[in-house]
């Protein structure tokens, strides 16, 4: 028996007399499932994986963490592209049970347990007509996109999704319980809101909610791909013109294989123009009318849709395990040179569930001062991802090439920072560029309350 194995099953012994929930080592029948996470690029294989049953059982696994010393990686949704939710020969925390939603529509709060998914939330604020800005996919954990800072559909109306946080509930690796808010632990809130991973394990949330639904006005049109250097001129003119209810979106992808649309368009390259409004739903149908007319449509599909339908619409179109890499960059405008960059990334896409989005910022975003939290992108007025996305392993090395060129090409007309959610794997996480100033008030707090290093390998590494 080798030392590892020996210091695993250490770990696992004590997790076994200490943990309510299931402890799943590799020897067990669930462990190749309970490994894996959303982007099937990701295989790794942890020593242990404790699926906690509540707060008490975070506790206990911190203090095995600190007793074996293991990496150590934090579960709950297991959507980050990166993998983080999973670390080779470690500690997996398993948060992915603590998925309870509670709503009170008299104050507007929302509590969500750090295994719950936008979906989750969704369904439990529209019974009584709030949201929570969340992301694009509702399969999306909730932890950690607003851990990461959270961009979605409704950002420039209502800000990030960690801009919605009023307190969490958090363990630190001294395996103390915590609530942080503006006034308790005021640090660790700045923290969580948009510094990432690795400063504490956070068990439920606390959002406040904004009335928005059931049914919101959703603007989707789609325009041959020959049109795309004019599309994209004229998205940019309307852009200045949109009111902040709207977050206007620009991508270059291929016609999902929607039975709506006729087959012979299924797969055929396109440009996506678009935004959900986030106001009155018959309102909304005017203020997005201009998407229709940035060229010829193909489709016009902008229509009155349920909030939630509108929010799991594109679930299909990213599916548990299949293969994905993503890369970001923020800009501050989109010249023509810009422009020109955005359209090469489209160029060529290998497969056709790679995709270039351009997301605008401001609004609600920007008025959110740059020390508030550690989200460090305020200032910038577009994010654009070229997201990879494939189901074959001999197309790897082609879907991240492409994604890196693409990402290559942008980078002269970026700021330099990276959105720590879209960080491609997680040898291209760089502290410097996803958190840009804040780096450094991250690392002090992070040493404040995990001196020895217990959470290191779940923040992002340098």
């Amino acid at each position: 028996m080798t030392t590892l194995d020996t210091r695993e099953d250490a770990l696992v012994a004590t997790l076994r007399t200490t943990l309510a929930g299931d402890v799943i080592d590799r020897a067990d029948p669930r462990y190749d499932e309970a490994r894996a996470v959303w982007n099937g690029l990701v295989d790794r294989h942890p020593a242990v994986i404790a699926r906690c049953a509540g707060t008490a059982d975070v506790v206990a696994a911190l203090a095995a963490a600190r007793a074996h010393r293991p990496p150590v990686s934090i579960r709950g949704g297991g959507h980050q592209v990166a993998g983080s939710a999973v670390c080779d020969d470690g500690l997996v925390i398993d948060l992915s049970g603590l998925t309870a939603v509670t709503v009170d529509p008299e104050t507007r709060t929302v509590r969500v347990g750090a295994g719950a998914r936008w979906a989750d939330v969704n369904r439990a604020t529209q019974r009584h007509g709030l949201v929570v800005p969340g992301g694009e996919v509702s399969e999306t954990g909730v932890a950690g996109l607003t851990l990461g800072g959270g961009m979605g559909a409704v950002q420039r109306a209502f800000g990030l999704s960690c801009d919605a946080l009023r307190a969490v509930e958090i363990v630190t690796a001294d395996g103390v319980v915590r609530t942080a808010s503006a006034t308790e632990h005021p640090d660790l809130f700045w923290a969580v809101r948009g510094g990432g991973r690795g400063i504490g394990v956070v068990t439920t949330m606390e959002f406040a909610a904004r009335p928005l639904g059931p049914q919101v006005a959703n603007a989707l049109v789609l325009y041959p791909i020959e049109q795309a250097a004019a599309v994209l001129d004229a998205w940019r003119a309307l852009v200045p013109t949109l009111p902040e209810t709207v977050s206007p979106e620009f991508a270059l992808w291929s016609v999902p294989p929607d039975p709506e649309l006729p087959t012979e368009m299924h797969g055929a390259p396109v440009v996506v123009a678009g935004g959900l409004y986030a106001g009155p739903a018959e309102e909304g149908l005017e203020v997005l009318a201009p998407f229709a007319r940035l060229g010829t449509p193909l489709v016009d599909a902008t229509a009155i849709t349920d909030y939630t339908a509108s929010q799991s619409a594109l679930d299909p179109l990213f599916p548990a395990g299949a293969r994905y890499f993503f890369k970001s960059h923020f800009l501050e405008h989109i010249d023509d040179g810009a422009a020109a960059a955005i359209l090469d990334a489209g160029r060529d896409r290998p497969t056709p569930g790679c995709i270039v989005v351009v997301r605008t910022m401001g609004g609600a975003i920007a008025r959110v001062s740059d020390d508030e939290s550690a989200f460090a992108h305020r200032g910038a007025a577009f994010n654009v991802s070229i997201d990879a996305g494939w189901t074959d392993p001999a197309m790897d090395d082609a879907a991240i090439g492409w994604a890196r060129r693409g990402w290559d090409g942008l980078a002269p007309f970026g700021t330099g920072g990276v959105y720590v959610n879209f960080a491609g794997l997680d040898e291209d996480a760089d502290r410097a560029t996803s958190f840009g100033a804040h780096a450094g008030r991250l690392d002090a707090i992070a040493r404040t309350y995990d001196p020895d290093g217990v959470l290191a390998g779940a923040a992002v590494r340098p």
